[in-house]
């Protein structure tokens, strides 16, 4: 088992110490992973039927997990079950339904949940939703399921987090919430022009500053960490039209795609979501933004370089302020 403590660069200019690791920026999730024995350790992971999130899926279990599959439609995780099923010493795997458009599907989920829970990954969303879309509950969906479907879930099983002693949230966010400070004035874009890449970027953003103001939860042994997972073709892209595509360079004029050099697979897009979930490094780590297996650098302003945290993403006043809007939006749910 892994037992490296994380190492912690030198400050600069008095800024926090950044956490890195031994690993690659395109290091797969089995290698972040190796060594780690999660034998009776339970796991939810959001969206764990495909793409990145089934990766993480495999990887915890692989190393012993039992793991939730928590999905809108439970059938479609069956193969990767049967699959994990047949693999010699993984953990049990499973399926639940869960609708993150939907708080009260967030809160059945919750107030079915029996026994501790050592790690949450949440890892579902939608991206880009060409036109503004509404819940039952009047959120913008991207928003809704990205972020608050999200914050429901953890809170209605923060009580299992706590009896675990020792769990952790893993949020999966994207280098769209660079640009994209959160709108406590007009969130839903009732008043301001809808934009997809906006809505999409706010969502992200929430993401973060969730794990910012999870902090509160750190005396009772639960940590929050949030995590760009980089470029990768999955059925997140499923709403960009083909023009969209190809303007990203990543589909050809025959509608193939072909990922560019800096894309990951998803197994290597998984990987910073299972460190976060399951490595030693990260123990007694919260509130912090990582991407290719390193926690980032923070941003500000018109900073041109890739990569990195947006300053308004890490603001302390700011994670509060969207845990109360948060807490307020389920309590009129």
């Amino acid at each position: 088992m892994t037992t490296n403590h994380p190492h912690f660069g030198s400050p600069l200019n008095d800024a926090p110490a950044l956490l890195t690791t031994p690993f690659g920026s395109h290091a797969p999730a089995a290698e972040v992973i190796h060594g780690i024995d999660l034998t009776g350790r339970r796991a939810v992971v959001t969206g764990g039927a495909s793409g990145i999130g089934a990766r993480t899926v495999r990887a915890l279990a692989a190393a012993g997990a039992e793991v939730t599959v928590a999905t809108r439609r439970p059938e479609s995780a069956e193969p990767l079950v049967r699959e994990l099923a047949a693999t010699d010493g993984a953990g049990r795997v499973h399926t639940e339904a869960l609708d993150l458009s939907d708080p009260a599907s967030a809160a059945a989920f919750a107030r079915a949940w029996r026994g501790p829970l050592d790690i949450l990954v949440a890892n579902a969303g939608v991206m880009a939703l060409p036109t503004r879309t509404l819940t039952a509950g009047g959120w913008e969906a991207q928003l809704a399921t990205n972020y608050l479907g999200h914050f429901a879930l953890a809170t209605g099983l923060y009580r299992a987090m706590r009896d675990a002693g020792s769990a952790r949230i893993v949020v999966v966010s994207s280098g769209a919430h660079r640009d994209v400070p959160f709108d406590f004035e007009d969130p839903h874009f009732e008043r301001r022009p809808y934009d997809p890449w906006a809505a999409y970027g706010q969502s992200k953003t929430a993401d973060v500053l969730f794990a910012v103001g999870a902090r509160r939860w750190a005396a009772d042994g639960i940590t929050a960490n949030a995590l760009n997972p980089g470029y990768i073709l999955t059925r997140l892209q499923r709403h960009l039209d083909d023009d969209t595509m190809r303007s990203f360079g990543v589909m050809d004029d025959e509608g193939n795609l072909n990922p560019l050099p800096y894309y990951k697979t998803p197994e290597q897009g998984a990987a910073t979501s299972v460190l976060l979930a399951a490595s030693p490094l990260l123990r007694d780590v919260t509130g912090r933004y990582f991407e290719d297996n390193q926690e980032a650098r923070t941003v500000r302003g018109d900073d041109g370089r890739p990569g990195g945290v947006g300053a308004h993403a890490l603001d302390p006043a700011a994670a509060d302020r969207l845990w109360a809007y948060g807490a307020d939006a389920l309590r009129a749910a």
